[in-house]
């Protein structure tokens, strides 16, 4: 498989997936520090454009670092400009889930002239000083009150956000992270924890990460197309908190995906697939086109408006 050295010489891998045509979209796995396989194709974004998935220092195929420090969010920005190139790109599309808005909004504000286009799917924005809170997680917990499972996956969901959770618990809640608690979704979830390096979880987003104010400012020049989507149905981030995140970024653009979990891939991907090509073609024009987006877009901070569904 594809590897490249990083700064302080750790090795990392990255997989390819799709033969789609025009740019390779750089795709930056959540957790935080779970390993990209997760991230499958995108619900068939690979049909668009060929995806370029990093495996983040420590998970997966790469190599675990001889100083952890080295896993916290905003050393990991020079990971990132090595892959982009080691890809031979000048300019480079990046996508990231979760966890993973926070080092590509890093990335971003670090290096704004290398994005081309950023994707932010159910993205943490700590870095903008965007987060979501408890109430936020019992919010979209309760609009599942229906589901047949919810009254068995309540409590443990509970226990989850309250800290105390255990492994039973944390397995039993589950179903809250996903859209459609189908089989899909099921064998999706019971891959996580091997997949996931929780020492370096633990680290990754630690006291020096983060200096909102300056990244704030850094961004608010930022000349690069973006797309905030986020899942209706998602308890980090909700989509009005998905939209404060948009609302600090240049133009970007907000979507609701109806329906949609923390993996909204995974709950409908034709629409998700619709929605991240249509704006890829929209914002860097390639010879494959999918059909157009609805949503909206965000206006500079101060905007009062909001956002369509997809």
């Amino acid at each position: 498989m594809p590897a490249f050295s990083a700064l302080d010489g750790t090795e990392l891998a990255f997989h390819v997936i799709g033969e789609g045509e025009g740019e390779p979209l750089l795709c930056l796995p959540g957790g935080p520090m779970r390993a990209s396989a997760y991230l499958g194709d995108l619900g068939g974004l690979s049909a668009h454009r060929q995806l370029v998935l990093l495996d983040l220092r420590g998970t997966g195929d790469s190599g675990i670092p001889a100083d952890p420090a080295g896993y916290r969010c905003d050393r990991q920005v020079a990971d990132v400009e090595a892959l982009r190139r080691d890809l031979g790109r000048d300019r480079i599309d990046v996508l990231a889930h979760s966890a993973a808005g926070d080092l590509a909004l890093l990335y971003a504000a670090r290096h704004p002239e290398r994005i081309r286009t950023l994707t932010l799917v159910a993205s943490r924005a700590r870095a903008l000083g965007v987060d979501y809170t408890h109430e936020h997680r019992m919010e979209a917990a309760a609009l599942r009150a229906a589901e047949p499972w919810f009254d068995s996956a309540h409590e443990a969901y509970q226990a989850i956000w309250a800290g105390t959770a255990t492994d039973a618990e944390w397995d039993a809640g589950a179903p809250f992270f996903y859209g459609r608690w189908d089989a899909t979704a099921q064998a999706h979830a019971a891959s996580e924890v091997e997949q996931t390096n929780e020492e370096a979880a633990e680290i990754y987003a630690a006291s020096g990460a983060f200096d909102p104010a300056a990244t704030r400012s850094a961004l608010a020049a930022l000349s690069a197309p973006v797309l905030v989507l986020a899942g209706e149905l998602d308890g980090g981030p909700r989509p009005h908190v998905a939209a404060a995140t948009a609302q600090l970024l240049p133009g970007a653009e907000l979507c609701v995906q109806a329906g949609g979990g923390h993996y909204p891939w995974l709950d409908d991907p034709v629409q998700f697939a619709r929605t991240v090509g249509s704006f890829l073609d929209r914002s860097v024009p390639s010879a494959h086109r999918v059909s157009s987006s609805s949503c909206r877009q965000v206006r500079s901070p101060g905007s009062a408006q909001s956002s369509d569904n997809c």
